[in-house]
């Protein structure tokens, strides 16, 4: 089983690190991330990344990764995928207020800078769990993040968040037999997500919505018996 990991926004492909030593597989850099420019469509986007699969027959994502490992089974440009923390879209009526709100974090990079921007990003409630992390572990992934291009990753929210994504629920049905689904015990709205897509999906106790950097051995542990599954 060839796996390729992707990261969330703003992240990278250290961020799967600890997991990957449990679980071998090829860590992918998004566009806007190291992977490339963000292109001017969410499936030219989409189509970058492709690019990057080589031989993998399972992605594997986290948050925005796993938007796009979504978005990479529903083209059929891979088989197989894990979800972990996934949006699968939204439908007509919030896009305009969901565009509104990444675009509002998009001039906050432009217009103050990376570090006040990871500062508001990092403080969302979404996060909070992520205070039981070891303060070294939590500072190496901040160092990364900082190294990152302001303008790509706001390129990266206008392009690639939920507003211009697709809405994937009509998708999931015919797409059940190719998926699983990952959340954290303690990000209840993911939980429930993951609950109600129709597919074999796990919770995992002790994490919040980022399950690589809370809890990594459990979520290498539910990688694994997924992974297994024919």
């Amino acid at each position: 089983m060839r796996i390729a990991y992707l990261h969330g926004f703003a992240g990278s492909p250290a961020a799967w690190d600890d997991v990957a030593t449990q679980v071998p597989g090829k860590a992918l850099a998004l566009p806007g991330h190291g992977g490339g420019p963000v292109l001017d469509s969410w499936d030219a986007n989409l189509g970058a990344v492709a690019e990057q699969l080589g031989d993998a027959d399972l992605v594997v994502g986290y948050s925005l990764g796993a938007r796009v490992a979504l978005g990479l089974v529903a083209s059929d440009r891979a088989a197989r995928a894990i979800l972990i923390s996934v949006n699968p879209g939204v439908d007509a009526d919030a896009r305009d207020a969901r565009r509104v709100f990444d675009a509002s974090w998009a001039a906050m990079l432009r217009e103050r800078g990376l570090a006040t921007f990871l500062d508001a990003w990092e403080a969302q409630p979404l996060f909070a769990t992520q205070a039981q992390v070891p303060e070294d572990r939590r500072a190496a992934r901040r160092a990364r993040r900082l190294e990152l291009d302001p303008e790509q990753l706001a390129r990266s929210l206008e392009t690639m968040g939920l507003a211009e994504m697709p809405d994937y629920h009509a998708d999931i049905p015919r797409l059940a037999g190719r998926l699983f689904a990952i959340a954290g015990a303690d990000d209840p709205k993911y939980a429930a997500i993951a609950s109600s897509l129709g597919v074999p999906f796990a919770i995992i106790d002790g994490a919040g919505h980022d399950p690589l950097l809370e809890q990594p051995a459990a979520l290498a542990a539910a990688l694994v018996s997924f992974r297994d599954r024919r």
